[in-house]
């Protein structure tokens, strides 16, 4: 897979770390995963620590979590922090490995109270209640312990993920620690970049602990990293025209809703497509965008039977009325790759028929549900679509053997081999209107100059939101990013990454 390249970092589900560790073990020499997932994990609070502040308050659970927490209350200890260490599990039930971390906690004089001591303050706290197994909800005790942490107002740093975060979905069960880092041990899970996972996370820092995962154990999740842009299309020659370039064409825009088509169209003409047509259904549109006149306004019936497109992307602004209905039909029926938002997805949801002729195409086909559009494809709740975000956006890729990206916080790329992908480039900012229909354009102008489309999806996706992260970045903050400021610095981010991969040659 060409997409994935040598600093593309894996992402796992629970069950792959697990089969990663026990292979891991298998090769280990000393020191043991928990020592060091203990040493890298107490290195990052030591570095959280303002100079001067020394108090630390560590929390142990049942687990393997609690055995690395005691392992970083040890070293935090030996380099002289005032810890206190709270356990809150069963010593009799714990692995060998735990209670050797514990057995050696003591040894260096630990002590363990049972409960948070009162009235008394530290300068971090750090979670390692629940690692990446926890499957159920957090009530009780457990419950208790997250509450008086989450509102101590002191720094936290979790071990491995959040506790109370679902690791492969990022679901929180029940109540999660809301951490402001946390160390992540071999390699990155869903759970952490993923639904709740960004907001309960904070910054993730990846310990890989001398473990090399990929050869211990394949994965199909990865995180799109940010060199992809770099070779997403070939380097201009100078003897080219716009028809080097390709031709795109946008079908939408019913009436009240043209400016979803003339977004998605300034997107594709923005991001280099060499010609963009603009088919609309409102029989009152403008002849010409007064904004971006390089684009060129036709009926929508007529894109479809157009000479030379390179590719179609069909949905914003469409609407579900008859006319659209026709324009879909035979758009599907096209022998160019595809774009498939907003309104087309749910005609196609809902009609067998044109799913059908979704999975028979053989040109590419790149679908762009967000959630509500996606339980509408699975005939499901948006909440089970949410319960499992990677899992979903896995089954509309197969079944409709479509490339896909699940829209929303930590957005999932997947295709219909069954590799997938996160994307954590973003922020809330972007929750305002006419941001679909701008990615929408952006993937459309990737195709039309080549790129096939998994790039065009992984770069798109991954470009549209660090557009936007660069916009808040600059204006000192979220509010008021619109679709159209993002398009503009899109433009900037590709341009950049191209112009950084030329001269790195």
């Amino acid at each position: 897979m060409g997409f994935i390249s040598r600093t593309t970092l894996p992402v796992y589900r629970t069950a792959g770390i697990r089969e990663v560790e026990a292979r891991a073990v298998i090769a280990a020499h000393a020191p043991s995963l928990m020592e060091r997932a203990g040493l890298a994990a107490a290195q990052i609070a030591r570095d959280m620590i303002a100079d001067g502040a020394r108090g630390v308050l560590v929390l142990a659970g049942p687990g393997n979590n609690g055995g690395d927490a005691f392992v970083v209350a040890r070293h935090l200890k030996e380099w002289w922090f005032s810890v206190d260490v709270v356990f809150a599990g069963d010593e009799a039930k714990l692995s060998g490995d735990s209670r050797a971390a514990l057995a050696a906690w003591r040894k260096c004089g630990g002590s363990m109270p049972s409960e948070i001591p009162a009235n008394k303050r530290w300068d971090l706290v750090i979670d390692g209640l629940f690692g990446i197994g926890l499957t159920r909800d957090l009530t009780g005790r457990y419950a208790e312990l997250i509450a008086i942490i989450n509102s101590a107002g002191t720094r936290i740093l979790a071990l491995d993920i959040a506790s109370g975060l679902d690791a492969d979905t990022g679901r929180v069960l029940g109540c999660a620690v809301r951490a402001d880092r946390t160390a992540t041990f071999i390699a990155l899970k869903p759970g952490l970049l993923t639904l709740d996972g960004p907001d309960y996370s904070g910054e993730v820092n990846l310990c890989p602990l001398d473990v090399d995962a990929v050869n211990l154990s394949s994965s199909s999740g990865w995180l799109i990293g940010s060199d992809i842009m770099r070779t997403v299309l070939p380097p201009r020659g100078l003897n080219t025209h716009k028809g080097t370039y390709g031709s795109a064409a946008i079908i939408g825009g019913a009436p009240g809703m043209v400016g979803a088509a003339l977004l998605a169209g300034r997107a594709a003409i923005n991001l280099g497509a060499g010609r963009v047509y603009v088919g609309l259904l409102a029989d009152d549109a403008l002849g010409y965008d007064p904004v971006q006149p390089e684009l060129m306004l036709r009926p929508a019936h007529e894109i479809p039977v157009l000479d030379r497109l390179d590719c179609i992307a069909v949905g914003p602004g469409l609407g579900q009325s008859p006319d659209a209905w026709q324009v879909l039909h035979s758009t599907l029926q096209s022998a160019v790759p595809l774009v498939v938002d907003a309104d087309a997805l749910n005609m196609i949801a809902t009609d067998a028929n044109l799913r059908a002729l979704v999975a028979q195409r053989t040109a590419a086909t790149i679908l762009t549900p967000h959630p509500a559009e996606g339980a509408r494809i699975l005939e499901c709740t948006i909440a089970a679509v949410q319960h499992d975000r990677v899992s979903a956006a896995c089954q509309i890729a197969t079944r409709l053997r479509s490339s896909v990206v699940l829209k929303g916080a930590g957005s999932i790329c997947a295709f219909a081999d069954g590799t997938w992908f996160v994307n954590t480039s973003g922020n809330p900012g972007m929750a305002s209107a006419g941001m679909g229909d701008a990615l929408t354009g952006m993937v459309a102008a990737l195709l039309a100059q080549g790129a096939d489309a998994h790039s065009a999806l992984l770069v798109g996706v991954h470009m549209h939101g660090a557009a936007a992260d660069i916009i808040a970045a600059e204006s000192g903050g979220q509010l008021g990013i619109t679709a159209s400021r993002v398009i503009e610095s899109a433009r900037n981010v590709l341009n950049r990454a191209r112009n950084a991969a030329s001269t790195s040659h």
